[in-house]
């Protein structure tokens, strides 16, 4: 009883706290959660209209790499924030191209799993599309940002950290190497492709 009559007391307490709080601040924190979802909608409504084009998206993102490429150049600097950014790029290219459903994951749990039941492989069977594990729009939307904050990264001049970059660009290729037969392996061994070439489309037929 004790107990509960303590929390009674506390709630009133917090109800008039609330309630005797300045009018203005409560005004003001509306006007900032209104501010933040109107922001919030239009950036999303935006989204939404870019995605079934997909040309124009890659078109604009190729325009912001060539930005990129050309400001590193002139600057002549930023080599952490390239090799950060190359490490980020190449997380994302395998989850492109890797599948939403890890086909290991699932043939260590069900031993009497066919391989062909896990991934799309046969052609005369049921058509099974290729569900990635980091989608097209996804992929895109996150390279964009990433080459978007790099490209700011390099006007401020405290970022420009002095390195050996031979060492990174060695070191990168490396992972890269490593990481691309990793999972050209693992596209071999469960013999699926992750891009859409040489399979089935359907079209409306009038």
């Amino acid at each position: 009883f004790f107990f509960f009559y303590v929390a009674n007391m506390l709630d009133g307490a917090d109800t008039s706290n609330a309630s005797t709080a300045p009018k203005g601040n409560l005004e003001d924190t509306s006007m900032l959660q209104k501010a933040k979802f109107t922001m919030g909608h239009r950036y999303q409504l935006a989204l939404d209209r870019m995605t079934p084009h997909p040309k124009y998206r890659w078109i604009g993102t190729t325009i912001l790499i060539f930005l990129y490429v050309l400001r590193a150049a002139t600057v002549g600097g930023f080599y952490i924030v390239s090799y950060a950014l190359g490490i980020y790029l190449l997380n994302l290219l395998i989850g492109f191209l890797a599948p939403k459903i890890d086909p290991e994951t699932i043939l260590a749990e069900i031993d009497d799993v066919d391989e062909d039941d896990v991934l799309p492989t046969k052609d005369d069977g049921e058509f099974k599309p290729f569900i990635r594990k980091l989608n097209e729009f996804k992929f895109w939307l996150s390279t964009t940002k990433a080459f978007l904050i790099s490209l700011t990264c390099t006007f401020f001049p405290f970022l420009d950290i002095p390195v050996f970059w031979p060492i990174l660009l060695i070191y990168f290729i490396a992972l890269f190497t490593v990481t691309m037969r990793k999972q050209i392996a693992h596209m071999i061994k469960y013999r699926y492709i992750p891009f859409d070439f040489g399979k089935p489309k359907f079209t409306n037929k009038k």
